[in-house]
């Protein structure tokens, strides 16, 4: 069995010896349009993350009999094509629930606690100067007794409320599917979320509800003290309108993993705003402990062994 991933460098250094021992692997650490044409041409089974599936695609592939997406969004394969092809498609769900968790609660203390300040005053020895035990110039508030606000309450988000909620947060959430399913919190409307809370995190799909879901007229709803994540996907938030409410000072700060365009471009109003220090960015790594991508691996091997 030929199996071919075309952007293997998006798992990075992970073993991949469980699909190895599947068939014959090749893989290629990333793959233009033109050169993916090329390189599907015997395969039986392709693995791809970002690249996209197309019908051209699949025309290329005479010999394919399985897509294996190693991620979980699916929304870079021509679902429609692969169907009328019968070809099945397999992504992975679940795998990467924790380290996102964890990234998410790293942007929320680093910025909350001025983390980054704090460490260069030390190590610019600023603080052995000073002539003070401590120095109180970036007052930091304790996240207990505020409010978490959710905006996707699906696997991840559910554990970044339960989290939320050992740190005595109050915790209340916005379904972005209109459901409403979990009953462990409030269930509010958007606008009320971001008027209330004073730590909002996305963690959402992006899909026809979430696009351009928080907007300028969002952002301004909130407290000039609150932060805002999105760890979902990029173009849940509007980055000309966040850059701009930063740059305002209507907001304390915000965390972004995921952007619109990823890289982020150079030219990107988030890189030129007047407060980097009330920035804090990741690039689209929170899914990406060691552990998650191993699961991942795992899951992808299993995709395979199951056959079509």
């Amino acid at each position: 069995m030929k199996i071919v991933f075309l952007d293997a460098a998006t798992v990075g250094d992970v073993s991949l010896d469980p699909i190895e021992k599947l068939g014959e692997l090749v893989c290629w650490p990333t793959s233009t349009p033109e050169e993916a044409l090329r390189r599907v041409s015997d395969c039986e089974v392709l693995i791809i993350n970002k690249i996209k599936v197309s019908e051209a695609l699949l025309d290329a592939a005479p010999k394919l009999r399985l897509v294996c997406e190693a991620a979980t969004g699916v929304n870079n394969i021509d679902l429609k094509a692969c169907e009328a092809k019968g070809i099945p498609v397999r992504n992975v769900a679940g795998y990467s629930t924790d380290s996102v968790v964890q990234v998410t609660f790293m942007h929320i203390l680093s910025l909350l606690g001025s983390a980054r300040y704090f460490d260069r005053f030390v190590k610019s020895g600023e603080y052995s100067r000073s002539g003070i035990f401590t120095d109180l110039s970036r007052p930091f508030p304790e996240i207990a007794g505020k409010t978490l606000g959710v905006i996707g309450m699906g696997n991840i988000g559910t554990k970044v409320a339960k989290i939320g909620t050992a740190f005595g947060m109050k915790v209340v959430y916005y379904s972005t599917s209109g459901t409403g399913h979990c009953t462990d919190y409030p269930s509010i409307a958007l606008e009320t979320l971001m008027r209330e809370s004073d730590v909002i995190s996305i963690h959402a799909p992006y899909n026809a509800r979430t696009a351009g879901l928080v907007g300028e007229k969002e952002l301004r709803l909130m407290k000039p003290s609150a932060i805002i994540l999105n760890m979902g996907r990029g173009g849940i938030i509007d980055e000309s309108a966040l850059a701009r409410v930063i740059d305002e000072g209507i907001i304390g700060g915000a965390a972004l993993d995921v952007f619109v365009t990823e890289p982020l471009p150079a030219d990107s109003p988030l890189l030129r705003t007047r407060h980097p220090e009330k920035l804090s960015f990741t690039p689209h790594t929170a899914w990406a402990s060691i552990e998650a991508r191993e699961r991942l691996v795992t899951a992808v091997a299993a995709n395979i062994a199951r056959g079509w």
